[in-house]
């Protein structure tokens, strides 16, 4: 069959005769509303990032992150490639995160050593550890994720998830672990931790999350004395929920309560969209550090898709805003190599003066970006 270029993004790609570039009554470009030519723009982001990093790395939250997108990838390319990545990356990391045996010893506040156990930056490469155990259930595969969890959900304490991050490094990891095991203290605790979440980031008058307690207003302010919400911080917010209300059983007690904390996030991140299609890193406060900010967008298309393809956000509603962010994300943030560019680096607010550029890439950027491909790949199938 004869082939034409079209554009995804900055970058070129061959599609059949035929597909075409012109826009679609969905207001997205022929190259990207038919699944297959989504399946080539994840092929190409996936295929560049693997060909640079092996998977020998850590098990810490920011290669986890990619892990979670190139597993969204596998389920919708079923490219055996990117399962075996995943893969030899938990064989590396013998299926565990923070590898200490000490008990009396795991930490649960900021740590990147072996001891930091109960954090849950050490505790997001379980999604992907069960995510394949259910493509081959060996009992190795989640066995470390049981242990960890079920001894810390054996603890007093209900403070674990203390910043944003959390909520997606380990809320789904309750919810996978419920669906494996059908133990119902998974639920339980999910529910007792998010409360503790809600009690200290959750802000009622705007229904965005704060990045953590020492950002809550007026204590911090952004630098034009606005409330400070994190684009990136809020994206985990937004996209662990939409995780957890997939794999959360339709009868469950809190459901409706976590459908609500979704929906108010929402509404707010849609009136918080730039006219180009992106957040700033600022999400109420654009000139504390202007310009295109990838991780979150990325993010907030993957969340706000989700609940479209699910029936929980009217399409009507947000569709436009999905629209602007993915030809944010496939026109400006990806670059011609398949570098996904415009990602704010690893840190934990939104900071006035630093470069974020088209240069500027990450694996966790790469991950977030492969999540709202892999839901857009969703939606353009159904349709």
């Amino acid at each position: 069959m004869s082939k034409i270029a079209c554009l995804f993004g900055a970058a070129l790609v061959t599609v059949s005769l035929g597909t075409g570039c012109s826009t679609s009554k969905d207001g997205l470009t022929g190259n990207q509303s038919k699944p297959q030519e989504v399946v080539a723009l994840i092929t190409k982001v996936n295929d560049h990032w693997q060909a640079e990093h092996r998977p020998q790395e850590r098990a810490f939250w920011d290669v986890a992150a990619y892990h979670t997108g190139n597993m969204a990838a596998y389920t919708v390319t079923k490219n055996e490639k990117y399962r075996q990545y995943s893969e030899d990356w938990a064989v590396h990391n013998e299926w565990k995160g923070a590898k200490s045996d000490d008990k009396a010893n795991w930490k649960y506040k900021y740590g990147e050593k072996d001891d930091y156990v109960l954090f849950g930056d050490w505790q997001i490469c379980f999604q992907t550890y069960i995510d394949l155990y259910k493509l081959k259930p060996e009992p190795q595969r989640i066995a470390r994720a049981r242990e960890v969890m079920e001894y810390e959900m054996s603890t007093a304490q209900n403070d674990y998830w203390w910043w944003a991050d959390g909520l997606y490094m380990v809320m789904p990891v309750m919810t996978k672990l419920y669906g494996v095991t059908k133990n119902p203290q998974y639920l339980t605790k999910l529910h007792e931790y998010f409360s503790y979440a809600n009690s200290i980031m959750y802000d009622a008058e705007t229904g965005l999350y704060y990045r953590d307690a020492k950002y809550v207003y007026p204590q911090h302010k952004s630098v034009n004395g606005k409330k400070d919400f994190w684009a990136r911080g809020d994206g985990w917010v937004l996209a662990g929920l939409a995780k957890v209300l997939q794999d959360l059983p339709a009868d469950d007690a809190h459901r409706a309560e976590y459908l609500s904390k979704y929906r108010g996030l929402a509404a707010a991140i849609k009136a918080a969209q730039q006219p180009e299609g992106y957040w700033t890193r600022s999400l109420l406060d654009p000139q504390h550090a202007p310009g295109p900010e990838t991780s979150g967008t990325a993010f907030y298309t993957y969340a706000l898709l989700w609940g479209i393809n699910n029936g929980v956000l009217d399409k009507k509603e947000y569709l436009p805003t999905v629209q602007k962010a993915w030809q944010y994300l496939v026109t400006t943030a990806l670059q011609p190599d398949g570098t996904v560019g415009y990602v704010q680096p690893i840190g934990e607010k939104a900071i006035p003066g630093q470069v974020v550029d088209k240069s500027s890439t990450s694996n966790f950027g790469v991950g977030a970006f492969l999540l709202a491909a892999s839901e857009m790949h969703r939606y353009v199938s159904k349709r």
